[in-house]
């Protein structure tokens, strides 16, 4: 549980996660609660991780366009 003057900061990696620092909870597309356990936690945002909402880096192995 967080203290309740948390600030809750949401960061976007460029071809990557989304990363959350200071969330407890995570809730996903189907409204299922996920509890965080860090301070930082990485949210997939390319939809194949093994181990959703959390990002497990495949991303890496997903080619992207070069801007």
């Amino acid at each position: 549980m967080r203290p309740e003057n948390t600030q809750i900061v949401v960061s976007l990696c460029r071809n990557g996660p989304l990363l959350v620092r200071g969330a407890a909870l995570v809730k996903d597309e189907t409204g299922r609660e996920h509890q965080v356990t860090r301070p930082l936690v990485a949210i997939c945002r390319c939809g194949k991780t093994s181990r959703a909402p959390w990002c497990d880096g495949t991303h890496k192995l997903i080619p992207t366009s070069k801007p």
